[in-house]
């Protein structure tokens, strides 16, 4: 089964054709989010260009699945992971590839390359540690009844687990349910260095971080954000949280413009110059003794939407011993393993 990865759109693709392989010249990656940069990268696989209607082109890479999935679980988190882990990231990312390829939300290819789907940053982090782990559960997904799951995962949870609703649409998904994740809670610097690619270790406050703006700051990131123009902000008013404490349902209060807004991805993108970690945060309104003005702490936990496998629980969970099987159940209730005939 192969799968189709757009991983470029610019005015020209430049590239480099190898004998079996292909550089692609400054792909961006982390888009939007506080790691936003570029790499060149290498991958296997056939390479489309595609001429676009705007002008641009899309660089599409067509590659086997399980290849492909070597690769995301070296992208996603290190290929030098405990190897239950990555045993589980790749049937989760398995389980979730197949999905997307029933129901692609990309035009002209089935996922893209970037953590709007999941990582897919080539050969570059790649090892046999990764294959070792695609061919142990090779065609491996979780099931829960007779659908493959939806298998949706982040970085770290911040201490619970969040429900579907809180971040997508307003069904309940029976096995993306909130559980309590001490395992994220204080991980060592040495499994942290274990797990984490080169990039990921510049986040070192991930699971319980702060922010601060004045009312100034606030204003214009908001304006920006949201292309609206509120005046000045003057209240933040959190109207309501998911289980784990993460809002999806925000009032920004402005002398020009109230809107509530939601949900918890908005919210993340709309207070924050690059993408808040997460929106699980407590708000702290502080008037200024000076001028009256209103300024914002907002103290928060977790790196990510909450909603499945917590990449650094599950790290801390392999690291302690506990099989790929375990961490499965333990973040996705009630589904089971499965290979079925695709």
């Amino acid at each position: 089964m192969n799968i189709r990865v757009g991983i470029l759109t610019a005015p020209k693709i430049e590239f480099e054709q190898k004998e079996k392989t292909f550089i692609l010249k400054n792909v961006r990656i982390g888009i939007g989010f506080h790691w936003d940069r570029q790499e060149d990268q290498e991958f296997a696989g056939s390479l489309e260009i595609r001429d676009n209607e705007d002008g641009t082109q899309t660089a599409i890479n067509t590659i086997d699945l399980e290849e492909y999935l070597c690769s995301v679980i070296s992208s996603e988190m290190n290929a030098n992971s405990p190897m239950e882990l990555l045993k589980a990231h790749a049937v989760i990312s398995r389980s979730w590839a197949i999905r997307a390829m029933q129901k692609p939300n990309h035009e002209g290819y089935d996922v893209c390359g970037d953590d709007h789907c999941q990582r897919y940053e080539g050969l570059k982090r790649m090892n046999e540690r990764a294959v070792e782990a695609v061919n142990a559960t090779r065609g491996q997904v979780l099931m829960y009844s007779d659908e493959i799951c939806d298998c949706r995962y982040y970085k770290c949870c911040g201490g619970k687990t969040e429900i579907w609703r809180t971040c997508w649409e307003d069904i309940d998904v029976p096995y993306i349910q909130s559980v309590q994740c001490n395992y994220c809670k204080s991980p060592s610097p040495k499994v942290l260095r274990l797990v984490l690619n080169d990039y990921d270790q510049e986040t070192t406050d991930f699971r319980d971080w702060k922010v601060s703006y004045t009312q100034e700051e606030l204003s214009e990131i908001v304006r920006i954000k949201s292309g609206i123009d509120f005046g000045d902000i003057i209240d933040l008013i959190p109207l309501h949280r998911g289980v784990s404490g993460r809002i999806d349902s925000l009032k920004i209060v402005g002398t020009k413009h109230t809107e509530i807004i939601g949900k918890e991805l908005k919210i993340r993108y709309w207070l924050s110059k690059s993408c808040l970690y997460s929106s699980w945060f407590e708000v702290s309104r502080n008037p200024s003794p000076v001028t009256g003005n209103p300024s914002w702490t907002l103290i928060g936990h977790g790196w990510g939407h909450g909603a499945g496998l917590c990449q650094i629980g599950a790290a801390v969970m392999a690291s302690e011993g506990m099989k790929y099987e375990e961490i499965l159940s333990y973040y996705y209730v009630g589904s089971r393993l499965s290979t079925p005939a695709l």
